[in-house]
């Protein structure tokens, strides 16, 4: 018996508005996506904002609460943080720093004062000479200085300190420095491995330092500080001292 052949059955057209309608779909899912990857992008970028105005905060409160405090105690040595010089004759806020480690010194809390700070183009004297001599007029012996005069900001200026006391043996010192640079003074000697407080020679400081300190110390504690020293050299220098 021959059998019927069966026709194929022809190709069915697509339907015109079915085709616009996938691609309408497919466009409306595209942008879908882009409005989902946008939602969590912002949120992420929102998430990162939080954390790092939360942790500027943190870090001010800490820059604000350290420049309060007295961490004087019975140690070694006294390393006094260099600042500006007038021709050797101490700026306000050096002398304030040396008055406040001569004092450390009379009252038996150290044994050794260490004045440090190199000296800015044009000077004729370091600011560590300048210290040095200061101290020697108010009778302090020559047996009980050291000085470092190749330091150009607190980084330079306290690993510099830190060698010069370890060659002799000594091994704990009490920073002194203004207030709103305490917390930074001790993460540095921290990082350098020296064993130390910081006693400030006038605590708090004003707004301007307090919130410039708190970038730096940010900053410091993500990158490290010895990457910080151009803006030891800005924070320290630029606070102009009364005559």
């Amino acid at each position: 018996m021959i059998g019927l052949a069966r026709s194929k059955p022809a190709p069915r057209k697509p339907e015109p508005g079915r085709g616009r309608a996938r691609r309408a779909a497919q466009s409306v899912g595209s942008l879908r996506d882009k409005k989902t990857r946008r939602r969590l992008y912002l949120r992420l970028a929102g998430l990162a904002m939080v954390f790092f105005v939360g942790y500027l905060g943190i870090t001010f409160v800490q820059v604000w609460w350290t420049s309060r405090q007295d961490g004087a105690r019975q140690a070694d040595a006294a390393v006094v943080l260099g600042a500006a010089q007038y021709d050797g004759r101490p700026s306000a806020v050096l002398e304030d720093r040396l008055e406040h480690a001569l004092d450390l010194y009379e009252r038996g809390v150290v044994k050794v004062i260490v004045v440090t700070g190199g000296k800015q183009e044009g000077d004729r004297f370091t600011e560590a000479f300048t210290g040095y001599t200061w101290l020697r007029e108010h009778d302090v012996p020559e047996s009980a200085l050291l000085t470092e005069v190749q330091g150009h900001n607190s980084w330079e200026s306290i690993a510099a300190a830190a060698r010069i006391l370890r060659a002799r043996g000594l091994t704990d010192a009490v920073m002194v420095t203004d207030g709103y640079h305490a917390l930074r003074v001790d993460a540095i000697a921290d990082e350098l491995g020296l064993d130390s407080s910081v006693s400030p020679s006038r605590r708090g400081g004003s707004m301007k330092e307090l919130v410039k300190e708190t970038g730096a110390v940010a900053i410091g504690r993500i990158v490290g500080f010895r990457r910080l020293v151009n803006v030891d050299d800005q924070i320290d220098r630029r606070i102009v001292s009364q005559e």
